[in-house]
């Protein structure tokens, strides 16, 4: 029987809106380390907004992985689960190994317009069944017990299914 082995991807964007203390460090520190590493493409300091430095300076897009060493450390404290997806029973369960770091928007000047994402990329699962808005998974391994333990989540925005395999 064919078994369905998907990777998720979670969308979590953070700004100054952000209301609980791990977002609000991970947004100063990426809005301080921005200003900082933005210095290297800025010198004559022309630019004030991450757009402009996108539009008019070669290299600007290595902005996003030099300004993600910023939050490195707060990612670790995660522990390798995906934060703010819940189960049915109100518990974190997903788990990732990579995420990417992304500068949605920025101004030199101005902490309340920086906005950044961070996509976590979720662990292989197994993917039993769609029940309504909700998706019955298993963590994957390649070695499928007797019983399995499983997890019903709802599909909620800015979660999507990232790739899928399919196993025969």
């Amino acid at each position: 029987m064919p078994k369905n082995v998907i990777t998720l991807c979670y969308r979590k964007i953070i700004d100054a809106t952000s209301n609980n203390h791990w977002d609000k460090y991970v947004h100063e520190d990426s809005f301080t380390e921005f200003k900082m590493q933005s210095q290297l493409y800025n010198a004559e300091q022309k630019y004030e907004t991450f757009a402009e430095l996108m539009l008019n300076v070669e290299g600007a897009e290595k902005l996003h992985f030099l300004v993600s060493a910023a939050i490195t450390g707060y990612l670790r404290q995660l522990n390798g689960i995906i934060p703010d997806i819940l189960d049915n029973l109100g518990r974190r369960f997903l788990t990732f190994e990579h995420f990417k770091f992304e500068i949605i928007n920025s101004d030199i000047n101005d902490l309340s317009k920086h906005k950044i994402a961070i996509n976590f990329f979720s662990k292989p699962l197994l993917w039993h069944n769609t029940i309504g808005n909700m998706l019955l998974v298993s963590q994957h391994s390649e070695l499928i017990a007797e019983e399995t333990f499983t997890n019903l989540f709802q599909i909620q925005p800015f979660v999507s299914i990232h790739a899928i395999k399919i196993i025969d």
